[in-house]
C-alpha cells in the first residue's frame, strides 16, 4: 500500500535578517491511508513547518515530499491547488471562519470553490456530524470557541478528503471543549478512512492517535 504522505530527508531553510535559518533538518516521515499520527514536541521544534512542507505551503529546500502519491517537487502553485482541492484539508488553532457568513456558508463555500457536487447536502451533513445541525444559521460571533472549532472541523471534513492536517486544533479551547473537538475530529476521520496528521502539545490528544512522532530542533527524534 502506498503512503498518503511521505517526506524523505527533507530540509527547510528560511531567510532571516541574521541569515538563513534551518527549520527542518533531514526529516523523514510517512503516514499511511487511514492512519492517524500525532506530532509532538516543544515550541520551535518544527511541527508546524512539517505540515507546511507536507502541503506545499512551504517548499522544501532539499529532499522529496510526496502527497497522495504525487511528488511536490517542481509543481506550480496551480498544480498544487489542483492536487489539494477536495482531497487535502487543514484545521488550524485559529478557526479562520468568515465572520460575515453563517456556519452553514462557512462550510458550503469551500466545497463550492472546490467544485464538489451536492454542496448543500454535504455542508448540512458536515455540521450535523459535529453536533451543530441546529446552529446552521448562526454566525461565528454567535458561537462559542468550541462551536467555532467544530465548524472548522466540519468544513475540513465535509468534502471527504483523503488526508487532514490539524495544527494545534484544540490550542485555543478549554479542556472540555478541546476534548469534544478532538473526539469528533478523530472519530469522523476514522469513520471516513482519512489520514489524519495532528500537531499538538496536549499529551491526552496525542494518545488518541494510532502513532506518536516526536520532534526536537527540526528533527524527528522518536
Amino acid at each position: 500500500m502506498d503512503a498518503a504522505l511521505t517526506l524523505d530527508d527533507v530540509f527547510l531553510t528560511l531567510p532571516a535578517a541574521s541569515g538563513p535559518v534551518e527549520i527542518l533538518k533531514g526529516v523523514s516521515f510517512r503516514a499511511m491511508p487511514g492512519e492517524s499520527v500525532a506530532v509532538v514536541g516543544p515550541s520551535g521544534s518544527g511541527k508546524s513547518s512539517l505540515i507546511a512542507v507536507s502541503t506545499g505551503i512551504e517548499r522544501a529546500s532539499q529532499g522529496e515530499v510526496k502527497l497522495l502519491g504525487e511528488s511536490l517537487i517542481g509543481k506550480s502553485e496551480d498544480a498544487l491547488a489542483r492536487l489539494r482541492r477536495g482531497r487535502v484539508s487543514l484545521v488550524f488553532q485559529s478557526f479562520h471562519l468568515l465572520g460575515t457568513m453563517t456556519a452553514y456558508d462557512n462550510v458550503r463555500a469551500p466545497l463550492e470553490i472546490a467544485g464538489v457536487a451536492d454542496v448543500d447536502r454535504l455542508a448540512k451533513a458536515g455540521l450535523e456530524a459535529v453536533g451543530l445541525g441546529p446552529r446552521l444559521d448562526h454566525f461565528p460571533g454567535q458561537l462559542s470557541g468550541g462551536e467555532r472549532q467544530r465548524v472548522a472541523v466540519a468544513r475540513a471534513l465535509a468534502s471527504n478528503p483523503a488526508i487532514v492536517f490539524a495544527d494545534e486544533p484544540t490550542g485555543n479551547l478549554d479542556r472540555a471543549s478541546g476534548n469534544m473537538v478532538a473526539d469528533m475530529l478523530f472519530a469522523i476521520a476514522r469513520e471516513r478512512n482519512a489520514t489524519l496528521v495532528v500537531v499538538t502539545h496536549d499529551a491526552e490528544i496525542a494518545k488518541r492517535a494510532d502513532r506518536i512522532v516526536e520532534m526536537s530542533d527540526g528533527k524527528i527524534v522518536k
